[in-house]
């Protein structure tokens, strides 16, 4: 008779559970994380949406799905108060934590956990290194293609510059009609030519505005091969650092590349906790660095801007590979973990939960899941903020600079021109535009020219 009773206090505990949970409204928290859930207007969409979605079906709950305050899985402080997603399911503001929610050890000793829904280990990415077949270019990877236009461009107009001084300035070209000119346009662009190549070739200029122009090309020189040199440098050092780091080894035995994982999570809490030597070199170096990052979008980010390798769940990792051309995952990953549903301590929901999750694994719902919401999207990035090549703006301060050293020895030419026109006008008491047109007309006109043809003429006879 008691065994009876017994039973059928059993079985209508169950049956009020059920009725309740039928009627009840859940409160669910989870986190922003592409892509278990990412915003879509004023909605959510991604994996654990889809997942929840899928499980209120099954057992037939209503829910309501809010966004943890604190933008936190969940951690406990030294005080033992806990934040986050378990922090909420602690303190009773939310019935699940439906997130990529690592299960620890910690963490099963405040809340219940259902049975994985996703299998993953720890790994990093790293931005791609240069393709083998580009080596034959790398000597010019340092400059983008649009400084390589501007560097051509800044050696026209100088070339060209150089020219008209020598031409216009009476101190390098005093008498058109008997003397021969020494910056012709060829020895003009071959004098630049060495001053670029640090060699110099003369005759060097003798009038100031020459001097001028030929002063502010060097410093041109030498400033522009300085940088090639230290990013080509930077380059090839980068380069063969990515090809050589396959493992966490490689990374923790190298200083070149930075590397960091989410501040205060499961993964920062393995590499401290750990007594792989390996794995303490890796933790003791991100706390003397300081190279923590506050999500998961904030170490992809530095990942793209390279020099930095971001350490975190290979699932994760995944995604921003597939989303973003550039990076590449380590092939090895370490410390399998799983993601789980966390619930209150003895809440009836968990064994419930654990069952149709079982059956959405073995009816494959789950691999479609993964498929949907991991499917490669490949998309390039923005070359401007990813690439190591100079570009125009990086340096425009010294193309600033030779352009205003250009127009100033332009300046000072046709001063010195004006200033002998003017003397030239007062002594024969004629008009100063005149003597001047008359000069130009020397030095740029066919006279000049045949003048000058004649003298070379008489020389070589």
């Amino acid at each position: 008779m008691k065994l009876c009773m017994a039973l059928f206090v059993c079985v209508a505990v169950l049956t009020a559970w059920f009725f309740t949970a039928d009627a009840k409204e859940l409160f669910i928290t989870t986190i922003k994380d592409e892509p278990y859930a990412m915003s879509k207007g004023s909605e959510l969409e991604g994996y654990c949406i889809d997942l929840i979605s899928e499980l209120s079906k099954k057992l037939g709950f209503k829910y309501n799905l809010h966004l943890v305050k604190d933008n936190r899985y969940g951690a406990m402080d030294s005080s033992g108060n806990w934040n986050g997603m378990i922090g909420e399911v602690i303190r009773g503001e939310a019935d699940l934590a439906v997130a990529p929610l690592t299960v620890t050890a910690v963490r099963e000793r405040f809340v219940d956990m259902t049975t994985p829904f996703i299998q993953t280990g720890l790994s990093f990415i790293l931005r791609e290194a240069t393709d083998p077949e580009d080596s034959t270019f790398s000597l010019l990877a340092p400059f983008s293609t649009d400084m390589w236009i501007g560097i051509i461009i800044a050696f026209l107009l100088t070339g060209f510059c150089i020219f008209l001084v020598g031409r216009i300035s009476p101190s390098e070209w005093a008498e058109p009609d008997t003397e021969e000119h020494s910056f012709t346009l060829l020895h003009s662009f071959w004098y630049i030519t060495g001053a670029l190549t640090l060699q110099g070739a003369g005759p060097h200029p003798k009038a100031l505005s020459g001097r001028v122009v030929s002063a502010i090309w060097w410093l041109f020189s030498v400033l522009l091969l300085a940088c090639y040199l230290c990013n080509l440098k930077s380059a090839l050092n980068s380069n063969s650092k990515h090809i050589s780091i396959k493992s966490f080894a490689d990374l923790a035995n190298q200083d070149v590349i930075n590397y960091g994982t989410i501040e205060s999570g499961s993964t920062m809490l393995f590499f401290k906790n750990s007594n792989n030597p390996v794995y303490r070199r890796i933790y003791q170096h991100m706390e003397r660095k300081k190279s923590y990052v506050s999500n998961a979008e904030e170490g992809i980010r530095r990942t793209q801007e390279g020099n930095f390798a971001f350490i975190g769940e290979a699932v994760s990792l995944d995604l921003a590979v597939a989303r973003y051309c550039k990076l590449t995952r380590s092939p090895e990953v370490i410390s399998m973990r799983s993601y789980a549903i966390a619930a209150p301590l003895g809440s009836p929901l968990v064994k419930n939960l654990t069952v149709a999750i079982l059956q959405l694994s073995e009816s494959g719902e789950l691999t479609y899941l993964r498929e949907k919401w991991w499917a490669s999207s490949c998309v390039g990035t923005d070359g401007a903020h990813i690439s190591e090549a100079l570009q125009p703006y990086d340096l425009r301060g010294l193309f600033l600079l030779l352009g205003l050293g250009l127009g100033i020895g332009l300046l000072l030419a046709l001063l010195e021109l004006l200033s002998r026109a003017h003397n030239q006008a007062k002594d024969g008491k004629k008009s100063c535009c005149l003597v001047l047109t008359s000069e130009l007309n020397r030095r740029f006109g066919s006279g000049g020219e045949s003048t000058e043809h004649d003298t070379s003429d008489k020389s070589k006879a």
